[in-house]
C-alpha cells in the first residue's frame, strides 16, 4: 500500500510550524500539536521514527535543523514514506543549490508549496525527478549564500520524459567512442566451524553499470540464472546448453528495467541512464562456491603457552589470484609474546585488537600458505577466565571470480543509429563477513 499521507509538517527544533501541506481531510489541523506534545516536549525523538497517536500515526525524520513530518490516518507503508522524504529532501537541494534547512524553507515558501502540490497528489507519492520537475516549474528557488554548488544545467530535448517514457536519460547525447562498463560485485558471507563445516553462508551481489552510449539505446543483459535459461530453452523448444544455471533470490530493479518485459521474457531490458549506475541486486544462499577455507588448529600448552597453526587454502583457478587478503587471527588478552612463521606473506602482533593480522598482498588460486605461531601468555596468581575463542576473519577481493556463479551470456546494444558499441564485463568477489571460528 502507498504512503496515503493525510497531511506532511516542516518543524524547526523549537517545534515551531515553517509550513505544512494537508493532502485530506480525514485529520484535524492540530495534529502537529499532539506531535509537539507526546513527543518533542517528552524528549523521546531518537527513540524511534515511527509514533501512534490519537489513532493516527507519525513518520518523522530531522534534516539539517528541520524535522519533516508525516502523518496517516490509515495503515501506510513506512518504507515508501521514508523514501519520499528522502527523495523529496533531494530534490528540494536540486532547487536550493545544495542547502536544506530552516533558512533554505523560509526564503522559499511559494517554489515549496508547489513542489508539495507537483510531488504528492491526494496523499500518493508522484514523480520526484529534478530533472523532470525542472521543465514546467522553471522557478529557480533561493539559494544560501554559503552553498558552493552551480547551478543544475537545463535538460534540453526532454519532450520524451515529460510523457514519462524515459524520465532517467535525456535526448541528444553524443560520444564519439560507445562504450558500456559492466561489473558484477559480490560479497560473501560466511561461518564456518573449527571442523570445516559451514554454518551459514549467503552471497550478496550487485550489478553496477557505466553507460557512455549515444542516442536513445535499447541493452538487453542475459545471466546464467535458473529462471530465464528455462524460459529461454521453453521459447526454443529444446534444452539449455548454457551450464552451470543459479537461482537468484530477493532480486531488485533499478527503475530503468521493463519490469513487463522481465516477467514475460525473463530478460532483463532497459534503456540506462547515462553515466553510473547500479542496475539490479540480488542474493545467492545455495551452491555458493567459497574462494577460500582456512583450517585452524589451537594447542593451549599449560597456563602460559599456546601454538596456532592457520593454513588458507585458495579454492579458486590456478590462474586466477587474490589481492588484499588480510587474516585476522584472535589471540588472548594476556598475550606476551609471539613468535611466528609464515610461507607466504607478512604477519605481526596487533595488541590493539587482540590478533595476529596476516597479510598476503597477491594471493595465487590452488595454493595453500600456512603460519605457525607461538604465544606467551601472562602468568597470574589468580584463576584466569577461559579464553572464548572469537572467530577468524578474513578481507579480499578476488578479482574475475563469482562465489555465485552468476554469468553474463550475453550483453546486447541496439540502437536506431545501428552504431559499434565496446562492452567490457568484469567480476568481482570481495568479503563481506567471512569468519571461522578457532
Amino acid at each position: 500500500m502507498p504512503v496515503a499521507a493525510s497531511a506532511i509538517y516542516f518543524l524547526n527544533l523549537r517545534g515551531d510550524v515553517l509550513i505544512n501541506r494537508l493532502y485530506r481531510d480525514d485529520v484535524g489541523g492540530n495534529m502537529v500539536d499532539a506531535f509537539r506534545t507526546h513527543i518533542m516536549q517528552t524528549k523521546e525523538l531518537g527513540t524511534c521514527p515511527v509514533r501512534q497517536i490519537g489513532g493516527c500515526s507519525f513518520f518523522y525524520m530531522r534534516i539539517s535543523n528541520v524535522y519533516i513530518v508525516i502523518v496517516v490516518s490509515s495503515n501506510a507503508n513506512v518504507a515508501c514514506a521514508f523514501k519520499f522524504v528522502v527523495e523529496a529532501v533531494g530534490l528540494f537541494k536540486s532547487y536550493f543549490g545544495g542547502a536544506f534547512d530552516e533558512d533554505a524553507i523560509r526564503n522559499n515558501f511559494v517554489l515549496i508549496y508547489e513542489l508539495l502540490d507537483e510531488i504528492m497528489d491526494f496523499g500518493y507519492p508522484q514523480n520526484l525527478s529534478p530533472e523532470i520537475l525542472k521543465l514546467y516549474i522553471t522557478q529557480e528557488g533561493v539559494r544560501s549564500p554559503f552553498s558552493s554548488k552551480p547551478a543544475d544545467k537545463p535538460v534540453p530535448n526532454a519532450t520524451l520524459q515529460v510523457t514519462g517514457a524515459v524520465g532517467w536519460r535525456r535526448e541528444g547525447l553524443v560520444y564519439k567512442k560507445n562504450e558500456v562498463f559492466l561489473d558484477i560485485v559480490e560479497s560473501v558471507n560466511l561461518l564456518m566451524s573449527s571442523k570445516g563445516s559451514v554454518l551459514r553462508c549467503d552471497v550478496t551481489g550487485k550489478i553496477l553499470m557505466k553507460c557512455f552510449l549515444s542516442g536513445m539505446p535499447d541493452l538487453k543483459l542475459g545471466l546464467n540464472d535458473k529462471i530465464g535459461l528455462e524460459k529461454e530453452s521453453q521459447l526454443k523448444a529444446r534444452p539449455t546448453k548454457s551450464g552451470k544455471t543459479i537461482e537468484l533470490d530477493d532480486v531488485t530493479f533499478h527503475q530503468c528495467v521493463n519490469l513487463t518485459r522481465f516477467n514475460s521474457e525473463k530478460t532483463v531490458s532497459f534503456v540506462p541512464p547515462d553515466g553510473e549506475f547500479e542496475l539490479m541486486k540480488y542474493r545467492i544462499t545455495e551452491g555458493v562456491n567459497l574462494p577460500f577455507r582456512v583450517l585452524p588448529t589451537i594447542k593451549e600448552l599449560g597456563r602460559t603457552r599456546m601454538e596456532v597453526n592457520v593454513k588458507v587454502k585458495s579454492v579458486f583457478g590456478a590462474k586466477m589470484f587474490a589481492l588484499g587478503v588480510v587474516i585476522k587471527v584472535p589471540v588472548p588478552k594476556q598475550t606476551a609474546k609471539t613468535n611466528f612463521q609464515v610461507t607466504s606473506g607478512r604477519a605481526k602482533y596487533n595488541a590493539s585488537i587482540d590478533c595476529i593480522v596476516w597479510k598476503i598482498r597477491k594471493f595465487p588460486g590452488q595454493t595453500e600458505p600456512t603460519m605457525s605461531a607461538e604465544i606467551e601468555l601472562i602468568s597470574t596468581v589468580t584463576e584466569r577466565k577461559p579464553w572464548t575463542r572469537p572467530p577468524i576473519q578474513m578481507e579480499f577481493q578476488v578479482p574475475m571470480f563469482t562465489a555465485s556463479g552468476l554469468r553474463v551470456r550475453f550483453l546486447k546494444v541496439w540502437e536506431k543509429s545501428g552504431y559499434n558499441t565496446v562492452e567490457w564485463v568484469r567480476y568481482i568477489t570481495k568479503a563481506g563477513s567471512y569468519e571461522i571460528r578457532c
